[in-house]
C-alpha cells in the first residue's frame, strides 16, 4: 500500500458569489480572521502528513503564488525593526510545505482541473481538498480519511450528515454496506423523496491514480463541465470506495453565510479576539 504524500487543491474558480471583491481578490484568499481561507486548508493537509501540494490555479490568481513565496524586502524590514514575532509568521508561510502550481486556462470543471495533476501525481494515490471547503477539527479531517484508506486500501470520500430537507443540494451517498461504510454510488442532488440517505460528500477525497484514465475520456456533465464526481462514480465500477464520516465542522466558505459562520467560530477561538467577540455577541442578543 502506497503512502498518501501528495494533495491537489483546485483553486481556479471565479468566485462569482462574492463579487465584486473577487474581481481582484481570489475567494480562497478572503480572510478567516487574519489568514486566508486557503491557508487553513493547506495546514490541514500538512498536519495530515502531506508532503507536496499542487494548486490548480488560474491566470487571474497570481496573488496566491505571491502569498506562498518568500518576501525578502518585508522580512528584512521586520528584522531591522525588531518585529521578530511578525517575522517568524511571514517566514513560516513559505516554508510549511512544498507547493507547486498548474494553471487551468479556462473554467472547464473540477474533473478537468484535477486531471491537470496527472504528471504531478504519477501512479500514487492522492488527496483532493477543495479550496472553499473549510474544516474545524480536533484531529485533521484529511488524516481521518487517510486512516480509512490505510484500513481498506481503498478510495475514500469524506462525508457528513445533512438535514434531510437539504439533500437536494449535495452529492448523496448510496451505500452497498452501511455498517462498513462501503459505497455503492453517489446520487447527485437527488429529490428529498428519492435520496438514498442523508449522508453527503463534503470536500475531502482520497483517490487512486486510475482516476486519470477515466478523466481523460470523460465527457462534460452538469453545466457542460467535466465533473470529478462523475469520474469517481465510474471508478466505483472497478474499485472500492468507502466513506469517512469525519468528526469536525464543515463550512462552505464559497457562500457568504458559510464564510461569515466560519469567521465567527474561528474568531471565538482566537486568543486576541475571543473575549471581546463574546461580549459583542451577548450584547447583540440582549
Amino acid at each position: 500500500m502506497k503512502k498518501i504524500r501528495k494533495a491537489v487543491i483546485p483553486v481556479a474558480g471565479m468566485g462569482t458569489r462574492f463579487l465584486p471583491i473577487t474581481k481582484s481578490v481570489p475567494k480562497e484568499m478572503l480572510p478567516i480572521v487574519d489568514r486566508p481561507t486557503l491557508d487553513y486548508i493547506i495546514d490541514e493537509a500538512v498536519a495530515s502528513g502531506i508532503e507536496e501540494i499542487l494548486l490548480i490555479t488560474s491566470p487571474y490568481k497570481k496573488v496566491i503564488e505571491d502569498y506562498y513565496d518568500e518576501h525578502y524586502e518585508l522580512e528584512s524590514r521586520l528584522e531591522k525593526s525588531g518585529k521578530l514575532e511578525q517575522l517568524e509568521l511571514v517566514r513560516g508561510i513559505s516554508k510549511k510545505v512544498s507547493i507547486f502550481y498548474r494553471r487551468q486556462g479556462e473554467p472547464m470543471g473540477s474533473g478537468h482541473a484535477i486531471n491537470l495533476a496527472r504528471n504531478f501525481i504519477g501512479d500514487e494515490p492522492f488527496a483532493v481538498l477543495y479550496g472553499d471547503d473549510l474544516m474545524k477539527y480536533d484531529k485533521p479531517v484529511l488524516k481521518q480519511l487517510i486512516e480509512v484508506y490505510e484500513k481498506y486500501d481503498c478510495n475514500v470520500i469524506g462525508v457528513s450528515e445533512v438535514p434531510r430537507e437539504l439533500v437536494n443540494k449535495y452529492g448523496i451517498i448510496e451505500f452497498e454496506d452501511k455498517d462498513t461504510g462501503k459505497i455503492k454510488t453517489i446520487v447527485e442532488k437527488p429529490s428529498i423523496d428519492s435520496a438514498p440517505s442523508n449522508i453527503a460528500g463534503l470536500g475531502r477525497y482520497i483517490v487512486k491514480s486510475d482516476i486519470f484514465d477515466i478523466l481523460d475520456d470523460l465527457k462534460p456533465g452538469v453545466g457542460n463541465e467535466v465533473q470529478f464526481t462523475d469520474a469517481m462514480k465510474e471508478l466505483m465500477n472497478s474499485q472500492d470506495f468507502y466513506v469517512c464520516q469525519y468528526e469536525g465542522t464543515y463550512y462552505d466558505t464559497g457562500s457568504k453565510l458559510g464564510y461569515m459562520k466560519a469567521n465567527i467560530d474561528f474568531g471565538l477561538e482566537h486568543q486576541e479576539l475571543k473575549d471581546g467577540l463574546k461580549v459583542f455577541i451577548n450584547e447583540k442578543n440582549n
